[in-house]
């Protein structure tokens, strides 16, 4: 018997813990361990598929917002695995060996409801791009598609001189965080560039926030910094957008890119994207697109259903439970 995509996002969605090539064979009578490592090594899924998946089900809005960042599958405890390379995770807070990734998401503020549209896995060894490179790309790709949006949130990380100045040229409006040592300049060329954190503020300017020039940008681009406490802790967002005069406002924007956290947990609880153990790279990118494709899935039947993604996977263990306590196939003595 023959693996099919279908067949193995079947089983990713259906799956509890074990995502494996074994496991699969091992509860699908007539399917052999080889097919299934067969299907993963030598399909070719690229994310143009995922496109095709979610565009029928996006619901477009004029005030969208477009959120990047990555993510990175832990892959610790793995020695032969191609594509693995040491680099930062948040959920860590450290260096660990993984397989990175590269989201893009699509936010509908006004239904509060977002899609995953693209994916870039991070593999400098195979095609040299950095994460900035497959951000790029992908915002080149979603202009070409027509998609509608007006804003880009983005982390630090993100926040380049370069990904700002296209924006802008682009008309698009970004909000994003920015490190405490960024030099900025508020004096109109009076003073030096300085560290945003040496920078001194008026009780106006904490409410309103404070027009100021970026080093390295066109001497023409003002942006909006606000300073904000989040967690206890001071953060600094800039925006292009020179019309937000409230500090709030600008808190409540930018932190709209949490979304795309909350992505990446359930893809990682719900789809079994680290879970992988195959050791070609081409057999983790078909397993993480097939992965991207069942999220979409439980997301869009849980929007569908207004519920969450956890509550439709928790469901299809809870006729499994009930029938178990009514008529037991081990009873217990």
């Amino acid at each position: 018997m023959k693996t099919t995509r279908q067949l193995y996002c079947q089983y990713l969605m259906s799956s509890n813990t074990n995502y494996t090539a074994t496991n699969l064979s091992n509860h699908y009578e007539g399917l052999s361990h080889d097919s299934v490592t067969r299907f993963l090594k030598e399909g070719h899924f690229t994310p143009s598929l995922l496109w095709e998946k979610v565009k029928p089900l996006l619901i477009q809005h004029k005030n969208a917002c477009i959120i990047v960042d990555d993510s990175v599958m832990d892959k610790s405890y793995s020695s032969k695995i191609d594509g693995v390379c040491k680099q930062y995770s948040g959920n860590a807070h450290g260096i660990i060996k993984g397989i990175g990734i590269v989201n893009m998401l699509y936010y509908n503020p006004s239904i509060d409801c977002y899609w995953l549209i693209d994916f870039r896995i991070y593999d400098p060894s195979k095609d040299g791009k950095t994460k900035l490179d497959h951000v790029n790309e992908m915002l080149s790709l979603v202009n070409q598609r027509g998609v509608i949006y007006a804003t880009v949130l983005m982390d630090t990380w993100y926040a380049t001189s370069q990904i700002m100045v296209r924006l802008q040229n682009e008309s698009k409006i970004f909000y994003c965080p920015i490190k405490t040592n960024r030099k900025v300049d508020d004096s109109k060329g009076i003073n030096p560039y300085k560290a945003v954190e040496k920078l001194v503020w008026t009780e106006e300017e904490l409410r309103c926030g404070k027009t100021i020039k970026i080093w390295k940008t066109s001497r023409h681009m003002k942006v909006k910094l606000f300073r904000v406490m989040v967690s206890s802790q001071t953060e600094y967002i800039i925006t292009n957008d020179v019309s937000q005069v409230s500090a709030d406002e600008a808190l409540t924007k930018s932190s709209m890119r949490w979304k795309i956290e909350q992505l990446h947990r359930e893809e990682k609880q719900l789809t079994g994207i680290e879970k992988c153990q195959c050791r070609t790279n081409r057999s983790q990118r078909n397993h993480i697109l097939c992965c991207a494709l069942v999220w979409l899935f439980l997301s869009n039947v849980a929007y569908q259903n207004t519920t969450t993604a956890y509550q439709v996977k928790h469901n299809l263990w809870k006729d499994y439970l009930t029938q178990q306590l009514k008529y037991p196939k081990l009873t217990f003595a």
